[in-house]
């Protein structure tokens, strides 16, 4: 190791040479780089497949509003359908993975036995999320 010592004008100076320890710290450090394996393995993932989806744009995929008007007229998503198409509708919806919320609002004024075939014809289907929004209008 090389040492510099200062001249006769201000005293005694020492300073260490550090650049053989420089030169050995970059040498280990690209001999530790070298020796670790390199990662190859991959990640399994199973990643959820979108092939049992209904393509039907009708059924949202979060939330689906069902409704009834005063002439028992039924909508679904705002949109006037029969029977059959509900039921289409029902099913495509029961297929889907995670199941969307059915929201049923009957108005007052709808027949009784209208809000029954609806709701029978989600359980035929298999809907398992459905529910009634609304009640709190008829809570007076």
């Amino acid at each position: 190791m090389a040492m510099s010592v200062g001249g006769a004008e201000g005293g005694e100076m020492v300073d260490i040479n550090t650049t053989p320890l420089i030169d050995v710290m970059l040498v280990l450090l690209i001999m530790f780089i070298i020796t670790i394996p390199i990662q190859t393995h991959a990640v399994k993932l199973d990643l959820p497949s979108n092939q049992n989806q209904p393509q039907n744009s009708q059924v949202d995929p979060v939330i689906n509003r069902v409704s009834i008007d005063f002439l028992n007229t039924i909508y679904w998503n705002d949109q006037e359908v029969d029977m059959t198409t509900l039921r289409s509708y029902f099913n495509d919806a029961a297929r889907m993975q995670p199941q969307p919320e059915i929201h049923l609002k009957p108005d007052a004024l709808s027949r009784y036995d209208i809000v029954n075939n609806v709701m029978a014809q989600a359980q035929m289907s298999g809907v398992t999320k459905i529910g009634f929004v609304g009640n709190e209008a008829y809570a007076n």
